[in-house]
């Protein structure tokens, strides 16, 4: 695949607990793992100090590991990309592959311990490259059981859906784990089928089970696979329990429709990363849209749950409490990312905190014990006049404490770019051909521009918080796109070919099927301004910005000479540390960066081997030990495919004593 596609074109690409209080700072020589995706405290954030910013600029290479496993899509698998945030244990690092290996290195030298295969037959894309976003980690309470033949398991799903444990000291399965250390994932799931039911991200494991979710295709039909959260005891791998996002009243309705099946097909489904507090018992989900995204005139309430943050109890799958990002999603606004969670002085009066990020580049800080927000949320009015047989809310939800992030909330001519003034008017003339009121303009029969385009603003990256300064950290798409719907005569007698930058999808079963492309110039740049991606500090004791700053250049997706510091299309989040630094890849331009948090400087860059669409991890596995960054690096749908986990540290002292 051609590493010049344009910008908005790379953009389209993308497709993706502890409860404890605010981490403190390591004690100097302490070693801290990375036991969760999402890091210990689910924020993203490393309480390491080892590498500052007054010498982040020795950082150089310690070790990489390449296991081989990616694809452009011309052979036996479909294209891969490596998003991958390993874990760490004691002084092992695990990691899988988009193949669905797995391997366990020493955390030190990645030197390969095990590897397993779980011989993955699933293997053509679809629409969607091939992930494995990560793995979980689980260890027995009692010291016997733990020091026993798998009282530490890995566990993980693959793209056959099924859910894996393994040993994690000798990458053997459990065999009393399902059928030999497997469980099917499609068992009472209708629809199931190959490359369209499967998880993507890594289960969330609390009380002893493992909590799991799936993807399915966007758009493609009305009757997916049911979305049903499903609890697995780590142990014997029998459900402990699941919780469908249907509600009642629902139920109700379309029982008899259901047949013989256990689960309604078309809700809400849970691809993103999980999250969970052991304290409150809670596992925080969150929700994608009902099937199809973009039409939502018959779903007669199956979305009522849907583009949420829900709260689940780890011991019974009941709903504790929901919080609605957007009402009656049309737009594919699902919420990408893990629900990520704080606990600061004077931020919410000190309450136990969730921050969920959304696409729309809203935030919004809840309470995690009741889902109340800690700060106003306004209704407001939103645009209405759908298509013929649409049904619309009158308004969406508005965070005021940060208020939105991702500006400006309505494209006029006046905003208009590209790479030179004729690109400008050109973007001006495109513009005025499409409904275009601001965020949550309808899906149209004209065409409507929709800002930011569905990978966001915020994806599944997520976003970091650092407790100790109160920042929270996150990175930005900034592309428009054009969502035009096709009644469904028409668009049948299209017969159109799949594939980007022009996108169509069926939306079978529904009156609509739907046309979809970038807002872009005849040159290849995003017609919306820059910086078409950014980087951004928020203070979360004001609510206010605190710096915001262009995230990668156009290197790589444009022609020489237009090779700017516009900022670029990123995939993959953002790793704070106690020292004052926020790594990040993510961007098309092949770097790795790291920023100082206080002022978004720029003060360090590594020039990487393929794209770092992944979010980093820090770790020092022993007393004395050096600090380390590693990041996976693998391309994505806009960059050449690859496999490069690589680990940066400061120089090893040669006298035996600690870094400097």
């Amino acid at each position: 695949m051609s590493r010049r596609r344009s910008l908005a074109v790379a953009a389209l690409a993308l497709g993706l607990a502890t409860g404890c209080l605010a981490a403190r700072e390591s004690a100097p020589g302490a070693s801290t793992g990375w036991p969760n995706y999402g890091g210990r405290d689910v924020s993203q954030y490393s309480p390491l100090t080892d590498i500052t910013p007054a010498n982040v600029g020795q950082l150089e290479l310690a070790w990489q590991h390449r296991s081989g496993d990616f694809s452009d899509g011309s052979g036996d698998w479909g294209l891969t990309s490596f998003q991958v945030t390993p874990l760490v244990d004691d002084d092992t690092l695990y990691y899988c592959t988009p193949f669905g290996r797995v391997f366990a290195l020493n955390a030190e030298t990645g030197a390969e311990r095990w590897q397993f295969d779980p011989q993955v037959q699933n293997r053509r894309s679809g629409v969607y490259p091939a992930v494995c976003r990560g793995v979980a980690l689980w260890q027995a309470s009692d010291p016997e059981e733990a020091a026993g033949s798998c009282g530490k398991r890995i566990l993980y799903g693959t793209r056959d859906a099924e859910l894996i444990a393994l040993d994690a000291t000798t990458g053997l399965p459990c065999a009393a784990f399902g059928n030999n250390g497997r469980v099917s994932l499609r068992e009472d799931i209708s629809g199931g089928e190959p490359l369209v039911y499967y998880p993507t991200s890594p289960p969330w494991v609390q009380n002893d089970v493992a909590v799991i979710g799936a993807l399915v295709p966007d758009n493609e039909r009305k009757d997916v696979p049911s979305g049903v959260v499903r609890a697995f005891d780590v142990r014997s791998g029998e459900l402990a329990w699941a919780w469908e996002p249907v509600p009642e009243d629902y139920r109700e309705r379309h029982r008899d429709s259901l047949g013989n099946a256990r689960y309604h097909m078309g809700s809400p489904n849970v691809w993103a990363p999980i999250a969970g507090d052991p304290a409150q018992g809670l596992v925080y989900v969150p929700t994608g849209n009902p099937a199809p995204d973009l039409f939502a005139g018959e779903r007669d309430g199956i979305d009522t749950y849907g583009s949420s943050v829900v709260a689940l109890d780890d011991r019974s799958g009941e709903l504790r409490w929901y919080f609605q990002t957007v009402h009656h999603d049309v737009w594919d606004y699902d919420v990408a990312s893990q629900p990520t969670l704080f606990q600061i002085p004077d931020v919410g009066a000190g309450r136990a905190g969730l921050a969920q990020a959304t696409k729309m580049g809203h935030v919004f800080l809840l309470d995690r014990e009741t889902g109340a927000p800690l700060y106003p949320v306004e209704e407001r009015p939103v645009p209405g006049n759908g298509v013929p047989g649409e049904t619309l809310s009158p308004t969406q939800p508005f965070p005021t404490h940060p208020p939105p992030l991702h500006l400006p909330e309505r494209l006029g001519p006046e905003h208009m770019d590209g790479f030179v003034w004729l690109d400008k008017l050109a973007c001006r003339r495109e513009l005025a051909k499409y409904r275009n009121e601001g965020m949550f303009t309808p899906p149209s029969l004209e065409g409507s521009v929709l800002y930011p385009s569905t990978t966001g603003g915020i994806n599944w990256g997520g976003i970091s918080i650092d407790p100790e300064r109160g920042l929270l950290i996150v990175n930005q798409m900034h592309l428009a796109s054009v969502v035009q719907l096709i009644p469904r005569a028409e668009y049948d007698a299209l017969n159109p070919e799949p594939g980007y930058p022009l996108e169509h999808y069926e939306m079978a079963g529904s009156p609509y099927g739907v046309r979809r492309f970038p807002l872009m110039s005849p040159l290849g740049a995003p017609c919306n301004p820059r910086p078409w991606g950014s980087l951004t500090a928020v203070d979360l004791r004001t609510g206010e910005t605190v710096w915001t700053r262009s995230l990668g250049n156009t290197r790589g997706q444009a022609p020489w000479p237009f090779w700017f510091d516009a900022g670029s299309p990123n995939a993959g989040g953002p790793l704070t540390t106690a020292s004052g630094l926020v790594f990040i890849a993510a961007t098309t331009d092949s770097r790795f960066r790291a920023f100082a948090s206080a002022t978004g400087e720029l003060l360090w860059e590594h020039a990487l081997p393929y794209t770092g669409n992944a979010t980093p991890l820090s770790y020092r596995t022993r007393p004395q030990g050096r600090q380390f960054v590693v990041l996976a690096a693998g391309g994505h749908g806009w960059s050449e495919a690859g496999d490069a986990l690589l680990a940066f540290s400061l120089p090893a002292p040669t006298d035996g004593s600690s870094p400097p």
